[in-house]
């Protein structure tokens, strides 16, 4: 059932809201996390550089050079391209390398779990 035209009002309202009170808040919550502009800047350059070797190495028939010019274009667009992924913060300082190091397990789905458990069924079975 789609939203009346003063629910979706009322909706972008809050929304708005929300971005002015709370921008980190509400880019969490949207979970599409924006670029970084130092991200890029720093791959814009990069893939300048690489443009650069590239014709470089075309220019003076060195192959390395063209190579490494284009793997480093590459690169660079992809850095300047990414953005950071969601739930997975920066880490900071000495407790963020610790967390960092200390990988949790991840969570089974449920669809998982029932799975394990008609196999421990038909291996308890069998036996």
């Amino acid at each position: 059932m789609p939203l009346s035209e003063y629910e979706q009002r009322v909706l972008e309202q809050m929304e708005q809201q929300l971005r002015s009170d709370d921008p980190k808040l509400a880019d969490a919550i949207s979970g599409t996390p924006t670029r970084r502009p130092l991200h890029v800047v720093l791959g814009t350059l990069v893939a300048l550089a690489g443009l650069g070797m590239l014709v470089g190495g075309v220019a003076s028939q060195f192959i390395p050079l063209g190579i490494a010019g284009f793997l480093a274009m590459f690169g660079g667009v992809m850095w300047a391209i990414s953005r950071p992924r969601v739930g997975s913060p920066a880490p900071t300082g000495e407790a963020g390398k610790a967390t960092n190091v200390r990988r949790m397990k991840p969570r089974k789905s449920s669809f998982m779990t029932r799975l394990e458990e008609r196999w421990d069924r038909r291996r308890g079975d069998g036996q």
